[in-house]
């Protein structure tokens, strides 16, 4: 379901961009809309019927927007994103020392209270630690 709304959602942005480029501009745009006579609509049903199809298009990809919006909720886990990327929960507890090299968060030093800032360009990066 999801992907035919997000095919049909694709389908009616390029229309949009489309019919929006074809729309004529006070400079008139795209070299189109010549003043010339003889066609079967006047400039101004053109630009009646340009507009009307550029509110339809609108309406119709703000409601696949939200079609979507919807769909990908009610798809979600509830969970946090970093538990599906880490593949473990980081404050489960599981790990005794919790540096098992798969955490997503840097190293910490000392007091856990410090403040996690890079090193300064003076300063020689301080070896790592062995690993046991």
């Amino acid at each position: 379901m999801e992907n035919v709304i997000l095919t049909v959602h694709l389908i009616l942005a390029l229309l949009l961009v489309g019919i929006v480029l074809l729309q004529r501009s006070e400079g008139g745009g795209l070299g189109m809309g010549s003043s010339g006579g003889g066609g079967a609509m006047t400039q101004r049903q053109a630009a009646n019927v340009m507009t009307r199809a550029t509110w339809v298009l609108a309406i119709a990809f703000i409601c696949t927007s939200l079609a979507l919006t919807i769909v990908a909720a009610s798809n979600s886990s509830g969970g946090s994103v970093l538990d599906q990327i880490g593949g473990q929960n980081i404050s489960s507890g599981d790990d005794a020392d919790g540096d098992d090299g798969s955490s997503l968060l840097p190293p910490t030093t000392g007091n856990s209270n410090t403040p996690l800032v890079p090193p300064r360009a003076d300063e020689t990066p301080a070896a790592p630690a062995p690993a046991n």
